[in-house]
């Protein structure tokens, strides 16, 4: 068995006094797609850039095997500035000393940029990256890493901000990648499709951390059954300890070498008892936010609505009405107007026509995805919505210190400014402020970016729980299932249309022809700065490309399925045949990628003008 390419042994770290870890162990080897999971605060980030070799652990070792290269994209990626989408890649390619290979000439050198940005999905490189929104700059900080060809690719959080096209795309992007990857992630059909194995930082676990082969799926399954055994684990360690405390009260008459062994053991037991129940308490945030009460039968009634933003329509003559108990999802691209619809729903926006009626008195609460209602230099108490050293919430007075452990935070970080906290622990500063706000309809903006598991599973129950109206916009597949009982689907051009469940929207959205989707999502260079012409048959070859890209990767993907099928699996020839048969086609794939960057550079250099 080949020695993994990095590993971290008795790994600890800490952070003032507060520990994050202590005696973790991370192996990566070659094709393993490891997904990392566990509570806020509990380490996963820090763990992740000690892998990568950024942080240094206070106990423990690193190793990494000669010429692995290790690429890291943090959860806030940062370019420089004045920089177009192209030049961060061209940047970013390695130095050809660094690992031994040869230069690269100019054209090869523009020829990469182009493959890796068509791979990412950007029409071309000339888009400015501050024009970029969150999810396309999520999918260049991944781009700038895979231009220098790692060995291990490390994602810290790298579905928020992308929308359902742009998870979709990394999950193919991993599922087809030469390369290992960790990748912290609370996005749950993510890891049901991405990983191949889970891994979990969490006290609870002996080791302080459990690891499991196969999906997350998997995971939750071998996790329950060793949750179990140790619950089993800690009741006999209970019925032992009682039955030594007994005979410890009725003391024994001598004190024999064999009684003193026995009292030492009992004392060995009460301390295993004390370790096991300790790794066996839970904590969880507890949502729950305040309905006013309202029976009004309609909350917000949209009639034909229309928005325009920046010279682009959003949507077009929607129409649609909030009651009580309802809970519509919002779902679409970036950039197709879910933010913007919201801000016209709670009166932020004017629409451009057709009218927004809300009953008398409505109380909205809005959570917006920036958390701007937060000031960083506040401290935690204050970040809480306490006045004083307490809150009201349904008309109780609750002492802040209670309160702040509703949400999972000591006594002792109450006066911590509030920027100084993981954007998991500000997310639940956002929803503690927002649960003493009495509601007749809940507004949420990608409320569940950096929570945890455990927390998203709560805010979930409280959601599904509440009885006022609720519209939310989430990048969580798996929460806009559970939650909504409508979707609206925008499709970024006008369009929108109800369905009855995400899945059904999902489906919708795969008919669609995949050239308009493309060229809905794609940023591309600013007008006024057109490609010079092409000749006549590169014309015609460059109208064709997109199209033939597309039909060559669905027979990529088709040649992919084919090799996992278990009668191929479990017959060595056939197995072999399709491996071939999927090597072919990535070999199309990467032939078609590459005529585009010649195509593309021909464009620019203004070659095809002499055809």
């Amino acid at each position: 068995m080949p020695a993994p390419l990095v590993s971290v042994m008795g790994a600890g770290k800490s952070f003032g006094a507060a520990p994050l870890f202590s005696n973790i162990s991370i192996h990566i080897s070659e094709g393993q797609r490891l997904g990392l999971i566990g509570p806020n605060g509990s380490g996963k980030s820090t763990l992740l850039k000690i892998v990568a070799g950024l942080l240094e652990p206070d106990t423990g070792t690193r190793t990494v095997r000669k010429l692995t290269r290790i690429a890291f994209v943090p959860q806030e990626p940062e370019f420089p500035a004045g920089m177009t989408a192209g030049q961060v890649l061209e940047v970013a390619l390695p130095e050809p000393s660094r690992h031994g290979i040869d230069g690269m000439d100019e054209a090869q050198r523009a020829a990469a940029v182009s493959v890796t940005l068509g791979k990412a999905g950007f029409a071309d490189g000339s888009a400015a990256v501050e024009s970029l929104s969150g999810g396309w700059k999520r999918r260049l900080s991944i781009a700038r890493e895979l231009i220098r060809s790692p060995d291990v690719l490390l994602l810290d959080e790298p579905t928020n901000h992308l929308d359902l096209e742009g998870i979709l795309w990394l999950e193919k992007l991993l599922e087809a990648a030469p390369f290992a990857a960790v990748v912290v992630s609370h996005d749950r059909y993510f890891l049901e499709n991405a990983a191949t194995e889970v891994a979990e930082i969490n006290r609870a676990y002996p080791d302080g951390m459990f690891r499991a082969e196969g999906n997350y799926a998997d995971f939750l399954e071998k996790r329950e059954a060793f949750l179990e055994a140790q619950s089993e684990q800690q009741a006999a360690l209970a019925n032992r300890v009682r039955r030594e405390v007994e005979w410890l009260r009725r003391g024994p008459k001598a004190r024999t070498g064999k009684s003193k062994a026995r009292i030492d053991a009992a004392h060995e037991l009460m301390g295993e008892l004390a370790e096991v129940s300790s790794r066996n308490a839970k904590s969880a945030t507890r949502i729950d936010f305040t309905a006013s009460g309202r029976k009004t039968r309609k909350l917000i009634r949209a009639e034909a609505i229309s928005k325009a933003l920046g010279g682009r329509q959003l949507f077009r003559d929607l129409s649609f009405s909030l009651s009580p108990g309802m809970r519509l999802g919002l779902a679409g691209p970036n950039g197709s107007g879910k933010t913007t619809l919201l801000r016209v729903l709670k009166g932020e926006l004017d629409a451009d026509a057709g009218t927004v009626e809300r009953a008398d008195g409505l109380r909205v609460v809005y959570f917006d995805q920036g958390r701007e209602q937060l000031d960083p230099g506040a401290p935690l108490r204050d970040g809480l919505g306490a006045h004083g050293d307490s809150v009201i919430y349904r008309d109780r007075t609750i002492h802040i210190a209670g309160w702040a452990k509703r949400f999972l935070f000591r006594p002792d970080q109450l006066d911590t400014p509030v920027g100084r906290f993981s954007g998991g622990e500000r997310a639940r500063i956002v929803i503690a402020r927002l649960m003493l706000q009495p509601a007749d309809v809940l507004l949420l903006d990608e409320p569940t970016n950096d929570l945890d598991i455990p927390t998203l599973e709560v805010l979930e129950e409280s959601l599904t729980d509440f009885p006022g109206a609720l519209v939310l916009v989430t990048h969580d597949r798996y929460m806009l299932d559970r939650v909504s009982t409508v979707v609206l689907g925008l499709d970024g051009q006008g369009g929108a249309e109800v369905f009855a469940d995400y899945s059904q929207w999902e489906q919708a959205r795969a008919l669609k022809p995949a050239r308009v989707e493309r060229e809905a999502a794609t940023p591309r260079a600013a007008a006024g700065a057109p490609k010079k012409k092409l000749g006549y048959l590169d014309a015609r070859e460059w109208e064709q490309m997109e199209q033939k890209i597309l039909a060559a990767e669905q027979s990529l993907d088709a040649a992919r399925a084919a090799m996992q099928a278990p009668e191929v699996v479990s017959d060595p020839i056939a197995l072999q045949q399709r491996y071939a048969e999927m090597q072919a086609a990535e070999a199309e794939v990467e032939k078609l990628y590459a005529r585009w960057a010649e195509l593309e550079g021909k464009m620019e250099q203004g070659l095809g003008a002499r055809d």
